[in-house]
């Protein structure tokens, strides 16, 4: 399986006009985002992303300031008041109706600590609702065939519904990442997702802030970077044929001095080649080969990254 995604999906118009617009809300909620280009990490909208062929989508939500709806956030960074979860897997819905042959996934992450019940409960009736029953894959910790997959989403669920009577766990679809047993900035993670096949696992690169030292320039952490998501696509050619492979290219170190953006990680500053760039020349050593699901920032910014990707194994 070879699928391409987009990190972070629902920050793809979040500039720094919008962040201006939402200033006030955001203050209403307690909350002070830093510079726009901090939080955002892509530019094409989900629609279009579809279009290119993206295909796995990571969607992180939380209350709005309200606490009426579940919208999208990026850390401390409201993405929309409006736009929220329930609308945009509408449109995953049509999307699917005028695509009844493709496969969609999409990964469902709480973006604040300490979740609470009510929090809890609305993602899973949005999940459960008759409209949901209808387009997700109704299978719980296995990934099934193409065939079953074939119009429909299937759900990744990085959050837990631990605040729930043990029903609610039980009765909701997808494969379970608990951000509990999630590792942290790690560059090898291996986790169950079967809870009726404990030898199961997803292999899972998630090096998403390089620990190299500081002021050490853009090279440094992108060489870092780099080194694990190649790691881990080359474990997932080589190894563990029948697990599930999941890595993201996407990276950022704005603790740094001037800040390094995920764009800057994604695509280089002008001297210094960024990361898709180097996925891109080694996805072209690896023709036929699986690499498993592969989620980027700003994807359009490396021409032919997109194609190299879809055409690992055609023929």
């Amino acid at each position: 399986m070879n699928l391409p995604g987009t990190h972070d999906s629902a920050t793809w118009n979040y500039t720094q006009v919008l962040q201006d617009e939402l200033k006030y809300s955001s203050k209403l909620g307690g909350f002070s985002p830093s510079n726009s280009e901090n939080y955002r990490c892509q530019t094409k909208s989900i629609a279009d992303s579809l279009g290119a062929g993206m295909r796995v989508f990571d969607l992180r939500y939380a209350w709005d300031i309200t606490r009426t709806s579940l919208v999208f956030w990026h850390g401390d960074a409201l993405q929309s008041e409006t736009a929220t979860v329930a609308d945009v897997l509408f449109g995953f819905y049509h999307w699917l109706d005028l695509h009844p042959s493709e496969a969609v996934i999409l990964s469902f992450q709480h973006e604040h600590k300490n979740p609470d019940a009510g929090t809890q409960m609305a993602l899973f009736e949005i999940l459960t609702s008759p409209a949901a029953k209808k387009y997700l894959v109704q299978a719980r910790g296995t990934l099934g065939n193409l065939g079953e997959a074939r119009g429909k989403i299937t759900l990744f669920r990085r959050f837990d519904l631990d605040l729930l009577p043990d029903e609610y766990e039980e009765s909701i679809p997808g494969l379970h990442f608990s951000p509990k047993k999630w590792t942290v900035n790690s560059p090898n993670i291996k986790l169950p997702y079967n809870p009726l096949d404990p030898t199961e696992f997803a292999y899972i690169q998630d090096y998403y802030h390089p620990t190299t030292p500081l002021q050490s320039g853009l090279s440094v952490p992108i060489a870092s970077k780099y080194k694990a998501l190649t790691a881990n696509l080359l474990r997932a050619t080589t190894t563990h044929p029948d697990e599930l492979f999941w890595s993201f290219a996407s990276s950022t170190k704005t603790d740094d001095e001037p800040p390094i953006t995920p764009r800057m990680m994604a695509s280089g500053d002008g001297k210094t080649g960024g990361v898709n760039a180097g996925l891109k020349g080694w996805l072209k050593t690896v023709k036929g080969k699986r690499v498993g699901i592969v989620l980027v920032d700003f994807w359009e910014a490396e021409e032919g990254l997109v194609e190299e990707f879809l055409g690992l194994t055609k023929p």
